[in-house]
């Protein structure tokens, strides 16, 4: 059991760590989606292709019903993603792209999703307010 107990200590610092990193990102960079400079329609479209339904409950994507994640409405006027990541276009697209990467053993699976890919669907999240 202090396996565990240390293990999630870690995996706590940890955490707490990448969202003071993130938090202290210079906004605005030129390869960043803080412009919002994905396609909404095309993330739309992407959400729909990837299957994101199957585990969110998703305005205006047709049998988005799921219920493992969070529902996704208003998702666009959120605080926080995943609860402790500060919800901006680039924090959005990061956490789509590398899920594991800032919160490992969430239930959000690494899905193979692009920058370019990541970015779009972030646009599209942001018009769900």
């Amino acid at each position: 059991m202090s396996g565990d107990f240390s293990h999630a200590v870690v995996n706590s610092l940890l955490v707490v760590s990448l969202a003071a990193m993130l938090t202290g990102c210079q906004q605005g960079n030129a390869t960043g989606t803080d412009n919002l400079s994905g396609d909404a329609k095309q993330g739309a479209d992407l959400v729909r292709n990837y299957g994101c339904g199957g585990c969110h409950t998703i305005p205006g994507i047709a049998g988005a019903d799921g219920n493992v994640g969070p529902p996704l409405n208003r998702v666009g006027t959120r605080t926080y993603i995943a609860g402790f990541l500060h919800n901006s276009p680039d924090n959005m697209a990061f956490w789509i792209e590398n899920p594991q990467k800032v919160l490992p053993g969430s239930a959000m699976p690494q899905m193979g999703i692009s920058a370019a890919e990541a970015r779009d669907i972030a646009a599209f999240l942001s018009t769900l307010k």
